[in-house]
């Protein structure tokens, strides 16, 4: 009865179930074309990339209909319509961060306090910590810092190829551990308990998270203050500088503040989100950061202001979301994602809870690496798969987020060749007048903050650091409970 069942609920394809991949490979084939190839990065194009796989695959369905039920089925799993909620509510907060000028408000810091050398690449590091963690983008810093910090720590003293590695390395920290970063809602999203309904709360998981990006935060700050100085300071263009400057942007990081306290103190991203805006805005606006008409407002016939262009920002990852979790419903439609979870189960790797943290870490790096360095998408293709592996050994879901989270905001997002990280900022060092334009190969040599990450969470898996357990109703344990947790 269970083999007629299985049959007849089972997608199929002409060539047999391996066809299943074929969306995965094309998916993956569009990634390296414009990251590789192209040098572009552009969600938008791989949402169309993911899309058209799902038009080819669908060709090889035996039953061409079931196909499409089972993409419709995996866009609007609970998993995938939460994500997307959650991204569309977090992009008009980032937003607002962005448009408030906080960037500005650091470079005033840097400019008052004298800093030169590598002081000025280890306050880079963390200026550029805080905006991530404030805007939830790590690309977004990328592109904010870059041209502002980039320019004048090279005149002033700072080692160019450090001081790139800095700011990259401080958009990854952010992207690693802000609540409202796209990477930390999709880790957390796509892990679920066992013993009570529900997915990891992003406060829990945050909190969870943060002794493992601290350390690597630690060990990279005394890298930069080390290393980050490449000797005397040239003149700085003031003008440029002055313009740069805006003391008034640090007043945003107190709503900012009061944000994160409410999502640690809560677990409730949603509620911590509606304290961020509704304080941030009002801070913004009697700051003089913001005219009204940059809240909401209409210029020559188009909606404007923060609200409409954080929604607006965040639709390409959006399309991206909605195209993966397709995929992802069509390998396991087929069949294909309980294979994969029972090969890794039953090997031996996996046979352990120590063995089961190795899986998903080599399990979503090299999905990472496939992916072109774009972790979102490579965690919402391995999630499901680390969710069912970390569950069988009854690993708690913020394990088994943080986990996965790490390993894939680490060494396999770097990667010189692959990484859309290194493309973009080898990308923003061009162009400035006094400083050198840099190759993917040398910021990845000083991309401290993802090198580090990866030593620490190998280190957590050999040797236990933070591993808990579900326990009754979802409680982390320090031991792993006798009774089996259900997969």
């Amino acid at each position: 009865m269970t083999d007629q069942k299985q049959t007849d609920d089972t997608l199929t394809f002409r060539g047999g179930w391996t066809m299943a991949f074929l969306p995965v490979a094309i998916f993956g084939a569009f990634c390296v074309l414009y990251f590789v190839v192209l040098d572009a990065f552009d969600m938008t194009a791989l949402a169309t990339g993911g899309f058209i796989a799902l038009l080819i695959g669908a060709l090889l369905a035996r039953r061409y209909t079931k196909f499409w039920d089972a993409v419709m089925a995996g866009i609007g799993s609970p998993t995938s319509v939460s994500i997307i909620v959650v991204l569309f509510m977090v992009g008009m907060l980032g937003q607002l961060i962005k448009d408030s000028d906080v960037s500005g408000g650091f470079v005033w810091i840097a400019d008052q306090a004298g800093m030169s050398g590598a002081v000025l690449t280890l306050f880079s590091f963390a200026a550029c910590c805080l905006i991530a963690m404030a805007t939830g983008s790590s690309i977004g810093t990328m592109f904010t810092a870059f041209p502002i910090f980039y320019p004048a720590g090279v005149l002033l003293g700072a080692d160019p190829t450090m001081l790139a590695g800095a700011i990259v390395s401080g958009a990854i920290f952010g992207d690693n551990l802000a609540p409202i970063s796209d990477t930390t809602i999709i880790s957390a999203s796509t892990q679920r308990f066992r013993r009570k309904e529900g997915a990891a709360d992003i406060g829990g998981v945050v909190t969870s998270r943060a002794r493992y990006a601290l350390v690597a935060a630690g060990l990279s700050a005394v890298g930069f203050a080390i290393f980050g100085g490449a000797g005397g300071a040239a003149a700085v263009d003031e003008a440029q500088l002055a313009e740069s400057a805006n003391p008034l942007g640090l007043i945003m990081l107190a709503p900012m503040a009061v944000m994160l306290f409410v999502a640690f103190r809560t677990r409730n991203i949603f509620l911590a989100v509606t304290a961020g805006l509704a304080l941030g805005t009002v801070t913004a606006l009697l700051a003089g950061l913001l005219e009204p008409s940059g809240v909401i407002g209409v210029e020559d016939g188009h909606a404007t202001g923060f609200l409409v262009g954080g929604v607006s920002a965040l639709l390409p990852t959006v399309c991206l979301v909605t195209a993966v979790f397709g995929i992802m419903g069509v390998l396991r439609a087929a069949g294909v994602l309980d294979r994969i979870v029972d090969g890794l189960a039953r090997g031996r790797l996996a046979g352990t809870p120590r063995g089961a943290e190795a899986a998903i870490g080599l399990g979503v790096s090299a999905t990472t690496v496939l992916f072109g360095g774009v972790n979102s998408a490579s965690m919402l293709t391995f999630g499901p798969v680390a969710d069912e592996i970390g569950a069988r050994q009854g690993l708690h879901p913020y394990r088994r987020t943080n986990v996965m989270d790490c390993f894939a905001m680490g060494l396999s997002c770097v990667i010189p060749v692959f990484s859309a990280f290194l493309f973009i900022g080898a990308l923003l060092t061009g162009g400035h007048e006094g400083a050198p334009e840099l190759s993917t190969v040398q910021i990845f040599g000083a991309a401290w903050y993802p090198l580090a990450l990866t030593v620490v969470l190998i280190v957590a898996v050999v040797t236990g650091w933070g591993r808990r357990f579900e326990g009754p109703d979802g409680v982390a344990v320090r031991e792993r409970v006798e009774a089996p947790v259900p997969a």
